[in-house]
């Protein structure tokens, strides 16, 4: 994987659970509805990040990203809900990057 794919995926990855994350805040946690605005540029941003990876076909670029995204997800987990994941999480974690590594440095 090169750095830039990576740079994209983490970036992309972030912009999505935020994006997400203002709809939980909203549904879930009773937040205000303006939380939705920059919730939905963060997905949008998402989106436009994604299109920029080396991939090339739009579902190997998602399929590759979405070991980057959990393993982000349990970031956000830790860093942002205050949450320590289990051993469980960790271990999904550990085969989800390593089926994203699989993804991108296979044979074409």
């Amino acid at each position: 994987m090169n750095p830039a794919t990576l740079t994209i995926y983490a970036g992309a990855a972030l912009a999505e659970i935020a994006g997400c994350f203002a709809f939980w805040a909203v549904l879930r946690l009773g937040k205000s509805s303006w939380w939705l605005v920059p919730g939905g540029v963060s997905l949008a941003l998402f989106a436009w990040l994604l299109t920029l990876s080396s991939a090339d076909a739009a579902g190997r670029a998602y399929a590759a990203y979405g070991g980057i995204y959990i393993l982000a997800s349990l970031g956000w987990l830790v860093l942002v809900e205050r949450v320590t994941p289990t051993r469980w999480d960790l271990a999904g974690a550990a085969l989800a990057v390593a089926g994203c590594l699989v993804i991108l440095w296979g044979r074409r």
